[in-house]
């Protein structure tokens, strides 16, 4: 397995495992398959897996702990407080340190661990001081419950500022062929500051696959049938990168999918990918990307396919 450097002192296999989709947001889902994927990834080499407490809510994390059992040391687990989900009102998130703090604890019971190898604020609370929240990570570094922090979604400021109160080992953003706006600011920041960056939705949500071609692909309740990417017109239009991606797979004699995570993993050796699946299938197909190399050419030929225009923003 190919491994990817965040910050200075983790060291991830470069394809991991998203579990948010084994217990909400993209339909049904087996709590019985949903483990064996989790026994066949770390089969595979696939040990950095990725949670939070709001899948589910909760429920991801109680899962994740019944894989976890007697084989704590050999994964690498990633998960995230910050959004506040309550039945019946608007999500909202909180970065005070006081729920930091709190979040932790009832994260490592569901869990059932006694720490946590990279802990993200979900996302950045506006109302709370960055400096706040990173010095309450901070403290939970100092008593040995976290061992190291993350980011997600954060801008360029933010991340300046959360680095210089504790070492950002990671910030979380999506990042496709179909989503490459870090590009302009946050990858070059993030080299300078030495923090290592992690792909959500590197398939683009599954679209670049191939396997959606209209929204009838999608069950009911799948949060995408409300995305505007996924809208009828916008993925009509879209299919066009599909298509040419599509070219590059048969000329490789590879996956679409395998390509599209390919060409993730080529833009640095500082950036893993975490792909959801609930299939043994396609998390078998997921980690065969890392063995897929691309050339330069085939690279500039993938960037100019992707700098077309994509119908549809992120949410």
């Amino acid at each position: 397995m190919r491994t990817s450097q965040l910050g200075q002192h983790l060291t991830v296999n470069a394809i991991g495992l998203g579990c948010m989709g084994m217990s909400e947001f993209y339909g049904d889902a087996e709590e019985a398959e949903n483990l064996k994927v989790l026994d066949r990834a770390l089969e595979l080499g696939s040990s950095f897996w990725d949670t939070a407490d709001i899948y589910g809510p909760f429920t991801n994390e109680e899962l994740l702990s019944k894989a976890l059992k007697g084989r704590r040391e050999r994964i690498t687990l990633a998960t995230k407080f910050g959004i506040v989900r309550v039945p019946g009102q608007e999500r909202s998130v909180d970065g005070r340190p006081e729920y930091v703090k709190a979040c932790c604890e009832a994260s490592l019971k569901r869990l059932g661990v006694d720490h946590i190898d990279l802990y993200y604020q979900h996302r950045v609370d506006p109302n709370t001081p960055i400096e706040e929240t990173v010095g309450a990570m901070a403290d939970l570094v100092q008593a040995g419950k976290v061992r190291f922090l993350g980011l997600s979604e954060a801008d360029p400021a933010t991340i300046e500022r959360a680095h210089a109160v504790h070492p950002i080992t990671a910030l979380q953003t999506e990042y496709s062929l179909w989503s490459r706006e870090v590009e302009v600011e946050i990858l070059p920041l993030l080299r300078r500051l030495g923090i290592g960056f992690v792909a959500y939705s590197p398939l683009g949500r599954g679209f670049l696959t191939g396997a959606i071609g209209s929204r009838d692909d999608l069950q009911p309740g799948d949060w995408r049938l409300s995305n505007p990417r996924f809208s009828e017109a916008a993925m009509v239009a879209n299919r066009a990168l599909v298509a040419d991606v599509q070219k590059v797979a048969e000329e490789k004699q590879v996956t679409k999918g395998q390509i599209a995570l390919a060409w993730v993993l080529a833009q640095g050796d500082d950036i893993a990918a975490i792909p959801g699946t609930k299939r043994q299938a396609y998390l078998q197909e997921n980690v065969a990307a890392g063995e897929v190399r691309l050339t330069t050419a085939d690279i500039a030929r993938l960037n100019a396919i992707s700098t077309t225009k994509i119908v549809g923003s992120r949410y």
